[in-house]
C-alpha cells in the first residue's frame, strides 16, 4: 500500500516504462487473479473475486499490476478497450469477447500476439474492478481518493478521456481540505495534479500540486511521516513537480507571444527546482529531476548557454539509468535551448529523440511539444520539406485534441443537462413532501420539522392552531368542492393577516397551525384576533354560503426547554377551550389558563363571550383601568359538543353539582419522581377523591404531556409547569399577582395557577418592579379590587413591603432565587421580605408559589362568603 517502498519502486518502473522490472518486482505479491472466466462468459462482465472482502492492499495490488498490463497494451499497440492506437485503417480491433478463458491460463495463447492482448486486456478490466470494488467498500476517504486517482491514470493511458475525468472529480471530492497531512495526502495530491495536466486543466493541476507542495511542507514540521518516508525529499519531490508544470505553462504562453506573461511562470520554477536542490542529498534519485526542471526554466528565462551544460548532463544520466520519461523532458529542454542558441542541427538530433521517446511512451504532452519545436526549427531554416510532416502530425494531433474537447463538451453538456433534471425532479420531490396539494400552503411534515428547527435553535415561537368551526355544516351545505373552496379562502386569509415572517401551514383536514417565531403569547393573541375578525367578516355568499365561516384559535408560547409536543399539546388544549366557550373565539395559554370542563352539565353556549383571564403588562398611560373592567358573570362550561342542544354530547354526563365551598386539590410535586410514578398517583388521587382536582406541580414537559393525553379533561399550564386533572372549582372572590421581573415569572406562573385551580378568580400582572411601580402610584384600582394580593420578586424584593404600605389587602410575600449573584439563592429577598415594616404582609418559604396560591385562595372565599 502506498506510500510504501514497494509501491513506490513499482511506481517509477511504470513510469519509465520498465515493465519486466514493474513485473518482477509484483512477483512478489500474491499473484492470484479476481478474474474468472467459467465458459461463455464475456471478459469485461466480472467474475468472483479470490478474496471474500479485498483488503486494501489487494486492491493497490490490482491497481498496479492493470496499470503494468495496460501499458503492455500500448506497447503492443492498443487500448484497454481493444482499439489500435495509430494503427492503419486495416488493423483489426481485439476480440475482448472471443476465447477469454483459454486466454488467460499460461501457454495457452498459441503464441498468437492478438490473443495475449486480449488476454491482458481482459485481466486488466477484471483487476480493476475489483480494485474499485475494495476502494468503494473502505471507509477511508483518503485511500479510496489515491485509488481513483491511480485509476485516472490507467484511464489516461487507455484513452478514455470520459472516464478519466469522472474519476479525477470523484477523487478531487474526496481530497476534503481538513485531512491531516501524511505522505499518502501528498502522493494522492501530485497524482491528480499529473492527471489533470493531462487532461489540459493546466490551472487546477497547478492547485493541486501547490497543496501536494504545502501538505508536504506542513506533514515534516508536524511530524507524521514514517520511518521511510525522509521530509526533505518528500518537499522536493513535490517541488520539482511544480516547477516541472509552471515550466511547461510558461512554454505553453512563451510560444503563444506572451512573453510578459510567462516570465514569472519560468522564475518560479527556477527557484523551486534551486529549492529542491538545495533540500536533496547529493546522491537521491531526484537530483537529475530537480536539474531538467531547473534548465528548463532558464532556457525560457533566455540563459541558454547555462542550461546546455547540465542539461547535458541529466541527458547522460537519464539514458545510463533508463529513466525515458525524464529522458525525454530532459532532450526536449536540450533540444529547445540549442534551437535558440542557433544549433540547429544538434537541436534536431535531441528533439528527434525526444519525440520518438514521447511517441512511443505515451507522453503526449511532450509529443506536441517536440513536434511543435521540430517544425519551428525546420521552418527557420527554410526546410519546407522537412518541417511539412512535423506540421502534419502536430496538426493531426491538434485535431484529435480538438475532438477530444468537442466530445468533452458534448458530455459536459448532456451531464449538466442531467444535472438540472435531477435537481428539478428534487425540488418538485420536497414541494410533495412539503406542500399541502389543496391550498399550496406547508404541510404537517414542514410544520414539525420547522418548530423543532425553531425551538432546538433556543428560540422562543408562539403557536397558534386554528380550526373552522362547523365544517361538517359547511361541506352539508356546498358539497366538498365547497368546503375545499373554503379551506382555500380561509388559507388565503390567515396568509394575509400574518407578517412575511411568519409561517401558516395546514395540519390536517380543517385545522391549520400559524408559527409565529419570536413572538409572545399576547401579541399573537393581538394578531390572532384580527384575523378572526376577517374570516367572519368575509363575504362567504360567494362560495354558497348563507352562514359566515367562523374559526377558534389557541396559543401556546414557548418557554425555555418546550419541545414540539409539549406546544402543540398546550395550543390544542386551549383551542378546545375556545370550542367548549361558544366557539368564533381566541385563547391563549398564559400563566392563568382558561379551564375544560368534561364533568360540567351540558348546556347551550352562551351568547356573550367568556371574559379571558387578564395576563398584560401595566401600560404606564392607561394604568389598570382595563385590567379592572367587571368580569361578566362566568357561566357553566358546556362539555364538548357538536353545537346544538339536540346534539349527542362528547363528554360524561351531569355530575352532581360542586358545594359552595369546594374541597382544596389534592397536591402531587413531580419533582424527583418519573412519569410513571405521576401518572400512578394522579390515578390513585381521582379514585380516592372524584370530587375534587388533582394538582401536580414542578412536573417536567414529558409528564404534562403525558397527563394530558391520558386525562383529556386536564388544565395544563406550561410556564407553571403544573396541571390540574378533573372539575377545576367556580371561581369565588378574586387574587391579584404581581411578579417584580421577567426571572421571577415561573414562580408567578405557579401561584396564579395554584390559586385558580384552589377556586379564585386570579388578576395577574407582570414586570412591575423598580421603577415600573410608577402605575400602581397613579391608579389604585387593582389594590383595591382584589380579596388578597400575591407578590413575587427576588432581586427587588422591596416590592412587597412598598404595595404594602400602600394598601391594606392582605399580601403575601414570595422571595425568589433569582436576584442578584450574591442574594446566597434567595436568602437575601427572604430576609428583605421578613424584616420589612410594611403591616399586612406574610412570608411564605423561597420560591413555595404553591403555598402563596394556596394561601391567598383561602383568604379570598372567605372574604367573598
Amino acid at each position: 500500500m502506498p506510500p510504501g517502498a514497494l509501491h513506490h519502486r513499482v511506481t517509477a518502473a511504470l513510469a519509465n516504462w520498465q515493465l519486466d522490472d514493474a513485473e518482477r518486482l509484483l512477483s512478489v505479491v500474491d499473484p492470484s487473479t479476481p478474474y474468472e472466466a467459467p465458459t461463455g462468459t464475456p471478459p469485461g462482465t466480472g467474475g468472483p473475486a479470490t478474496d471474500d472482502e479485498p483488503t486494501l492492499g489487494r486492491a493497490w495490488a490490482d491497481t498496479l499490476r492493470a496499470e503494468l498490463l495496460v501499458r503492455r497494451l500500448r506497447v503492443a499497440g492498443f487500448t484497454l478497450v481493444g482499439e489500435p492506437l495509430d494503427a492503419p485503417e486495416a488493423t483489426e480491433s481485439l476480440d475482448l469477447h472471443a476465447g477469454v478463458a483459454d486466454l488467460l491460463g499460461p501457454g495457452e495463447a498459441g503464441g498468437d500476439p492478438r490473443s495475449e492482448s486480449a488476454a491482458h486486456a481482459a485481466l486488466a478490466i477484471a483487476l480493476v474492478r475489483s480494485a474499485k470494488a475494495a476502494f468503494d467498500a473502505s471507509d477511508d476517504d483518503l485511500q479510496r481518493a489515491a485509488g481513483l486517482a491511480r485509476h485516472a491514470r490507467i484511464e489516461l493511458l487507455s484513452r478514455r478521456i470520459d472516464a478519466a475525468m469522472d474519476e479525477a472529480v470523484e477523487a478531487a471530492s474526496l481530497l476534503d481540505p481538513a485531512l491531516p497531512p501524511s505522505a499518502l495526502l501528498v502522493d494522492t495530491l501530485g497524482t491528480l495534479a499529473g492527471v489533470l495536466a493531462d487532461l489540459e486543466l493546466m490551472p487546477l493541476a497547478l492547485d493541486y500540486q501547490r497543496r501536494a507542495l504545502e501538505t508536504s511542507t506542513a506533514a515534516a514540521g508536524a511530524g507524521v511521516l514514517g520511518p521511510d518516508d525522509d521530509p526533505d525529499v518528500l518537499a522536493a519531490s513535490a517541488a520539482t513537480c511544480l516547477g516541472a508544470l509552471c515550466a511547461e505553462l510558461g512554454e505553453a504562453l512563451l510560444e503563444d507571444g506572451d512573453a510578459d506573461s510567462a516570465r514569472p511562470h519560468f522564475v518560479e520554477a527556477r527557484e523551486l527546482a534551486e529549492q529542491a536542490l538545495a533540500q536533496l542529498p547529493p546522491d537521491a534519485e531526484g537530483i537529475v529531476a530537480a536539474q531538467v526542471v531547473h534548465g528548463w526554466a532558464l532556457v525560457g528565462l533566455g540563459e541558454h548557454a547555462a542550461a546546455s551544460g547540465p542539461l547535458r548532463a541529466a541527458v547522460r544520466t537519464t539514458s545510463a539509468r533508463g529513466d525515458r520519461a525524464l529522458l525525454a523532458s530532459a532532450l526536449l529542454a536540450l533540444g529547445r535551448a540549442l534551437r535558440r542558441q542557433g544549433d540547429g542541427r544538434g537541436a534536431d538530433r535531441q528533439l528527434a529523440k525526444a519525440l520518438a521517446l514521447a511517441t512511443e511512451h505515451g507522453l503526449p504532452r511532450l509529443r506536441r511539444a517536440a513536434l511543435r519545436e521540430l517544425c519551428t526549427l525546420h521552418a527557420e531554416l527554410d526546410d519546407a520539406g522537412r518541417a511539412l510532416p512535423y506540421l502534419q502530425a502536430y496538426l493531426a494531433d491538434e485535431l484529435d485534441r480538438v475532438d477530444e474537447r468537442r466530445t468533452r463538451w458534448v458530455e459536459l453538456f448532456g451531464r449538466r443537462k442531467s444535472l438540472l433534471e435531477n435537481e428539478r425532479a428534487a425540488g418538485q420531490l420536497r414541494r410533495q413532501a412539503y406542500e399541502d396539494p389543496l391550498t399550496h400552503l406547508p404541510n404537517r411534515r414542514y410544520a414539525e420539522a420547522r418548530l423543532d428547527g425553531l425551538l432546538s435553535a433556543g428560540r422562543t415561537p408562539a403557536l397558534a392552531v386554528v380550526d373552522v368551526d362547523r365544517f361538517k355544516a359547511i361541506n352539508d351545505a356546498v358539497g366538498h368542492p365547497g368546503g375545499d373552496a373554503v379551506l382555500r379562502a380561509v388559507a388565503e386569509l390567515l396568509l394575509a393577516g400574518c407578517r412575511d415572517t411568519d409561517e401558516v401551514c395546514r395540519w390536517a383536514g380543517d385545522e391549520f397551525v400559524v408559527l409565529l417565531p419570536d413572538t409572545t403569547a399576547e401579541q399573537a393573541e393581538r394578531a390572532l384576533e384580527r384575523i378572526r375578525r376577517a374570516v367572519a367578516a368575509h363575504d362567504w355568499a360567494a362560495l354558497g354560503l348563507t352562514f359566515p365561516v367562523i374559526i377558534s384559535v389557541g396559543i401556546a408560547s414557548a418557554t425555555r426547554g418546550d419541545d414540539r409536543r409539549t406546544l402543540f399539546a398546550a395550543a390544542d388544549g386551549v383551542l378546545y377551550d375556545a370550542k367548549r366557550s361558544g366557539r368564533d373565539r381566541v385563547v391563549r395559554l398564559s400563566a392563568v389558563t382558561q379551564t375544560r370542563a368534561p364533568d360540567a352539565a351540558p348546556g347551550p353556549a352562551p351568547a356573550e363571550r367568556a371574559a379571558p383571564v387578564q395576563d398584560t403588562a401595566l401600560d404606564p398611560a392607561a394604568g389598570f383601568a382595563p385590567l379592572l373592567a367587571g368580569p361578566a358573570p362566568r357561566p357553566a362550561d358546556p362539555p364538548l359538543s357538536l353545537g346544538g342542544p339536540g346534539e349527542p354530547s362528547l363528554a360524561p354526563g351531569p355530575a352532581a353539582p360542586a358545594p359552595s365551598v369546594p374541597a382544596e386539590p389534592d397536591v402531587i410535586w413531580g419533582v424527583g419522581r418519573t412519569t410513571e410514578q405521576v401518572l400512578a398517583l394522579v390515578r390513585e388521587t381521582r379514585a380516592a377523591h372524584p370530587d375534587r382536582p388533582a394538582l401536580v406541580v414542578r412536573a417536567s414537559a414529558d409528564t404534562l404531556v403525558a397527563l394530558a393525553s391520558e386525562h383529556p379533561g386536564s388544565t395544563v399550564d406550561a410556564a407553571a409547569m403544573s396541571a390540574a386533572v378533573g372539575r377545576v372549582p367556580d371561581p369565588v372572590g378574586r387574587v391579584g399577582v404581581l411578579c417584580a421581573g421577567t426571572a421571577d415569572a415561573s414562580v408567578a406562573a405557579e401561584a396564579a395557577f395554584v390559586a385558580r385551580v384552589t377556586g379564585t378568580e386570579v388578576v395577574r400582572v407582570d414586570d412591575v418592579g423598580g421603577s415600573r411601580l410608577r402605575p400602581l402610584l397613579t391608579d389604585r384600582t387593582l389594590l383595591d379590587d382584589v380579596d388578597c394580593l400575591v407578590v413575587v420578586a427576588g432581586l427587588d424584593a422591596t416590592l412587597a413591603g412598598t404595595v404594602g404600605a400602600m394598601t391594606d389587602v392582605p399580601i403575601v410575600a414570595v422571595p425568589t432565587s433569582t436576584g442578584q449573584p450574591g442574594s446566597f439563592g434567595g436568602f437575601g429577598a427572604l430576609l428583605t421580605m421578613l424584616t420589612s415594616a410594611s403591616p399586612g404582609v406574610v412570608v411564605s418559604n423561597i420560591d413555595n408559589g404553591h403555598a402563596a396560591g394556596v394561601f391567598a385562595a383561602r383568604i379570598a372565599r372567605r372574604t367573598a362568603r
